[in-house]
C-alpha cells in the first residue's frame, strides 16, 4: 500500500446543482437532515452531549422475598417486602407493578394474540402450545397487598400490570413499603416459544428442572422520559425495571441444587465440606473445578428426598432476580480476575449448572465461555461489577437476568446411545452462552428500556458478542453480527426500521439483533475507525452503567465523543429501511484539451483511426478509384485533410494564450491520468464509497469517499480523481464491509461471476418388468396388460 497526492472533485450528478434543486422540489429526501428537530430537547436530566444531567434521577426498589417450591404440585408460594424509594421530583398517588406471569393466563393478551396459519394443517408443537395454554391455570394469584403497618391497600390487576392505590401520595425523596403474598402454578415449557420460564420434565429419571423467572410482583419503572412504564407485556417487549437490593430465601426439596442471582449466603448449611473446599479451590483455578460432580448429580436424581432446605441469596444493585432448581444439576466453577473500577483486583466466580443431558458440550465449553465473555465485554465497556456470573442449561431457550443466564442447547444421541454433537452445535452453544451472559452488560447494568427498544439491549449485545466471538479462535463461524449476515434482512420485505417498538417488530431477530449489530460494525470499521468508535462506545457504557439511557443518549454520546456528525448514519440505518447497494456504473479516462492545434488535431486523427470503419467493397481492395483515373480532380483539400494545422489555427491558439493567467496556461499542460467514476445509489442508504484501485504497474490504493459525497444528490454522483499512473481496475467495497447487497456491479471492468448450476437428478422410475416378474412368481400367470 502506498500513498498518492490526489485531487478529488465532486460532481453534483448528471443533472448538476440546478437539477438537484429540482429533485428536492419533487420530494428528494434529505438523508443528511439534522435530527435535533425530532430528538427530545436536552434537559437537566439528560444533556445534549448524551451524558446524564446534573439533575438525573431514577427510582429504587429493594426486595426481601421468601418462596417455597412445591414440586409435587409444581407450584410456588411466596411473600415479599418491597421498599420503594421515590427519588423523582414528583408525588405519586399510586404505584404500578408488573405481573408478567399473567401472560400464562389462558385469556391473556399473550395467548389471545397468537396468530395461526393454515386452516388444514399446523405444527404439532404449535398446537400443543395452544392446547396446554387452554388447559393451564396460569398467572399470579395475588392473595394480599398491605402497607408496612398491615393495612390492606386497594389494588387493581389489569392483565400483566397491577395498580396499587396509596392512602396518601408518596412525596419526593420518601419511601414506601409494600407487603405482598402470592402464588402461581409453574408452567410447562410445552406452552411454547417466548415463555422464558417453566419446568422441563425428564421421563427417563422422573425429574424436573425448574427455570423460575419474572416470577414475583416487580415494580414498573417510573422515568423522566415516559413517567410510568406500564405498557402491557405480550411476549416480545421484555422487562424495564428499577435497580435495588435483594435478599431472597428459596425453600426447595433438600436434594435440589439452586442457581440464582447473587451470592449464596449460607454455604455452610447447603454444601458439604468437600464441596465448600472445591468452591474455594475454584477461585484460583485456571480451568473449571467440579463443585457437584456428575456422580453426585446422579445420586441426587435418584434420591427423591422428601425434606426441604432453604438457599439464601443476596444481590446488590440489580434490577431483577431469577433462579433455577433441580436435583439433576452438575455444577462447575472457576475464578476470573479483573481490575475493577476502583483499581483493585476482583475475583468473579464464573459458574455453570447443567444436567447430564448437556454433556459433553457444557462440561467443556460453558464456564470457559462465561470467562471469555467477562474478559472481552469488560475490555469494550467496563469491569464486571458483580461477584458471580452463571450459565445454566435451563428449561427454555436463551434468556438473561442479572448474574444468571439460561440456554437450552444440548447434544443429541447417536445410534449407539452416546451423546454427541456437530460442529454447528458446538459453536451454537459457545455463541448462545456468550450472548446470554453478555446481557449482564446490556441491559442488566446499562439499564435500557426493553419494553420499547429491543435493539438497545439485543442489538448492542449481539454487536459486542460478535467482537468477543471473533476473539475465540481464528475464523470463528459467526452466524450473526457482521454486515454480511444482515444482507438478506436488509432486502427482506419483513425489514423494518431499527427504531421500531419491540412489540411491533416483525422478524425481531433480523431487525433488532442482526441489523443493529451490522450497523455498529459498519460504524466501527468503516465510518469512525476502531480507536474512535471504541473510545466513544466505552464512554457511553461508563456514562450509563447502573442508569437508564434512551436511544438519543447513545446517538448523542457517539457524536460527542467522536467529534463526528452522524445524523445521516442514524437516519439511514436506524430510522429507514434503505439498504446498501452502490453501483459503479462507469469509469472514464479524461484528457485535458490543451487547445494547441498541433497536439489536438494529431490526437483527433489517431482517435479517428481507432474508430470502427465499415465500407462496402465489391471486391478485396483491387478497386480503381475515380481520382486515380483523373488526377486533375485533386486540389488543396486532397493534400491537406481535416486534421491539417493551419496558420489560422496557430494564430488563434497564440492569441488565446496571451489572454490567460499563468496558472491557466499550466493547467492546459497537465498530462496526468484523470478519471471520472460514476456511481448510482441503488439501495438508498448513503454510505462512504470504499474503493480499491489497481494500477497498471501492479500497485494498489485504498480510497474512501466520505458519505457526504451524496449530500446534494442521493441517487447519482460522480467523482474525478487525478493520478500519475494508469488505472487498471476499480472495485467498490472490496472487503464487503458495508454489506452491499449486489456485488456484481461493484467492479470495473465487470468480472465474470461463477454460479453453481444444480443438475436435478430425476427420481428412479419404477421397473414395470420387475412388477411382472413378481406377479409371475406369485401365481405363475402373466398379468393381463390393459391398453392405455
Amino acid at each position: 500500500m502506498f500513498r498518492f497526492t490526489a485531487i478529488v472533485f465532486l460532481i453534483c450528478g448528471s443533472l448538476g446543482f440546478t437539477g438537484d434543486l429540482v429533485a428536492q422540489e419533487k420530494g428528494h429526501s434529505d438523508k443528511f437532515r439534522q435530527l435535533d428537530e425530532i430528538w427530545p430537547t436536552p434537559s437537566q436530566e439528560r444533556r445534549a452531549s448524551g451524558a446524564p444531567g446534573s439533575e438525573y434521577w431514577q427510582q429504587q426498589a429493594d426486595y426481601q422475598i421468601k418462596a417455597r417450591l412445591d414440586e409435587s404440585a409444581r407450584e410456588i408460594t411466596a411473600s415479599e417486602t418491597l421498599t420503594y424509594h421515590n427519588n423523582s421530583p414528583d408525588a405519586l398517588g399510586y404505584l404500578w407493578l408488573q405481573l408478567d406471569q399473567n401472560q400464562f393466563d389462558s385469556h391473556s393478551d399473550f395467548n389471545l394474540t397468537r396468530t395461526t396459519g393454515s386452516l388444514t394443517e399446523t405444527s404439532m408443537r404449535l398446537f400443543r402450545a395452544e392446547y396446554e395454554a387452554y388447559n393451564f391455570d396460569g398467572g399470579l394469584n395475588i392473595k394480599s397487598v398491605r402497607d408496612h403497618a398491615g393495612n390492606d391497600l386497594p389494588f387493581t390487576v389489569i392483565k400483566t400490570m397491577m395498580r396499587v392505590d396509596l392512602l396518601e401520595p408518596l412525596i419526593s425523596n420518601a419511601r414506601f413499603v409494600l407487603n405482598i403474598d402470592w402464588s402461581f402454578k409453574v408452567t410447562s415449557v410445552a406452552t411454547g416459544p417466548m415463555s422464558r420460564n417453566g419446568y422441563e420434565y425428564f421421563p427417563d429419571d422422573d425429574n424436573d428442572l425448574y427455570q423460575i423467572t419474572q416470577w414475583y410482583p416487580r415494580m414498573a419503572a417510573y422515568t423522566d422520559v415516559h413517567g410510568w412504564l406500564n405498557k402491557q407485556f405480550i411476549g416480545a417487549g421484555e422487562f424495564t425495571l428499577e435497580f435495588g437490593d435483594f435478599y431472597v430465601e428459596l425453600t426447595v426439596p433438600a436434594d435440589h441444587v439452586v442457581a440464582a442471582t447473587g451470592e449464596l449466603q449460607n454455604p455452610l448449611d447447603i454444601l458439604t465440606t468437600t464441596q465448600q473446599a472445591r468452591l474455594q479451590r475454584a477461585r484460583t483455578a485456571d480451568k473449571p473445578v467440579m463443585i457437584i460432580t456428575p456422580g453426585e448429580a446422579l445420586d441426587n436424581e435418584s434420591s427423591k428426598d422428601e425434606e426441604y432446605r432453604t438457599w439464601k441469596y443476596s444481590a446488590s444493585q440489580v434490577r431483577d432476580f431469577a433462579f433455577a432448581s433441580s436435583r439433576k444439576f452438575i455444577w462447575d466453577a472457576m475464578g476470573v480476575t479483573q481490575k475493577g473500577m476502583d483499581g483493585q483486583d476482583h475475583t468473579i466466580m464464573a459458574m455453570s449448572y447443567y444436567p447430564k443431558e448437556a454433556n459433553p458440550l457444557w462440561g467443556t465449553y460453558s464456564t470457559q465461555s462465561v470467562a471469555h465473555t467477562l474478559n472481552t465485554y469488560s475490555r469494550f465497556t467496563f469491569p464486571y461489577p458483580y461477584p458471580v456470573a452463571l450459565s445454566v442449561n435451563g428449561a427454555t431457550g436463551g434468556m438473561e437476568y442479572p448474574m444468571i443466564a439460561f440456554t437450552h442447547t444440548r447434544p443429541t444421541k447417536n445410534d449407539d446411545g452416546e451423546q454427541t454433537y456437530t460442529r454447528q452445535l458446538k459453536y451454537a452453544v459457545i455463541g448462545v452462552i456468550t450472548h446470554e451472559v453478555g446481557h449482564n452488560y446490556f441491559p442488566m447494568i446499562i439499564n435500557t428500556d426493553e419494553r420499547h427498544w429491543s435493539w438497545m439491549d439485543e442489538g448492542m449485545n449481539t454487536f459486542i458478542g460478535y467482537l468477543a466471538l471473533e476473539e475465540w479462535e481464528e475464523d470463528y463461524p459467526s452466524g450473526r453480527g457482521g454486515p454480511r449476515a444482515a444482507i438478506s434482512q436488509m432486502i427482506s420485505p419483513r425489514q423494518m426500521p431499527i427504531m421500531t417498538s419491540a412489540d411491533s417488530l416483525i422478524n425481531g431477530g433480523g431487525n433488532a439483533y442482526t441489523k443493529t449489530s451490522a450497523a455498529l460494525v459498519v460504524l466501527r470499521e468503516t465510518i469512525l475507525g476502531r480507536q474512535s468508535f471504541d473510545r466513544a462506545f466505552k464512554e457511553y457504557a461508563r456514562r450509563w452503567m447502573f442508569k437508564r439511557p434512551a436511544p438519543t443518549d447513545f446517538f448523542r454520546t457517539m457524536e460527542d465523543v467522536s467529534g463526528v456528525d452522524l445524523d445521516w448514519f442514524w437516519n439511514g440505518w436506524f430510522y429507514s429501511t434503505d439498504h446498501v447497494d452502490i453501483a459503479l456504473d462507469k469509469v472514464s479516462r479524461l484528457r485535458i484539451n490543451t487547445k494547441d492545434p498541433e497536439i489536438e488535431k494529431a490526437w483527433q486523427e489517431e482517435e479517428k483511426k481507432r474508430e470502427p470503419q465499415i465500407r462496402v467493397r465489391a471486391h478485396n481492395g483491387d478497386i480503381e478509384f475515380m481520382l486515380d483515373r483523373h488526377p486533375e480532380l485533386a486540389d488543396f483539400y486532397n493534400e491537406h485533410g481535416e486534421f491539417t494545422v493551419t496558420n489560422k489555427d496557430r494564430n488563434k491558439y497564440n492569441n488565446m494564450l496571451d489572454n490567460l493567467e499563468d496558472y491557466e496556461r499550466e493547467l492546459l499542460k497537465v498530462d496526468n491520468y484523470i478519471y471520472q467514476l460514476d456511481f448510482t445509489n441503488k439501495g438508498g442508504l448513503v454510505m462512504p464509497i470504499i474503493l480499491d484501485i489497481e494500477y497498471a504497474d501492479g500497485e494498489k490504493e485504498a480510497l474512501t469517499l466520505p458519505a457526504e459525497i451524496w449530500a446534494k444528490n442521493t441517487s447519482k454522483v460522480s467523482s474525478r480523481i487525478i493520478r500519475d499512473k494508469e488505472i487498471l481496475s476499480v472495485q467498490v467495497d472490496p472487503h464487503w464491509e458495508t454489506g452491499d447487497v449486489e456485488r456484481h456491479d461493484n467492479h470495473y471492468p465487470r468480472i465474470i461471476e461463477t454460479v453453481t448450476l444444480e443438475l436435478t437428478i430425476p427420481e428412479e422410475q419404477p421397473n414395470l418388468m420387475e412388477d411382472v416378474k413378481v406377479e409371475l412368481e406369485g401365481n405363475g400367470k402373466l398379468p393381463i396388460q390393459k391398453k392405455q
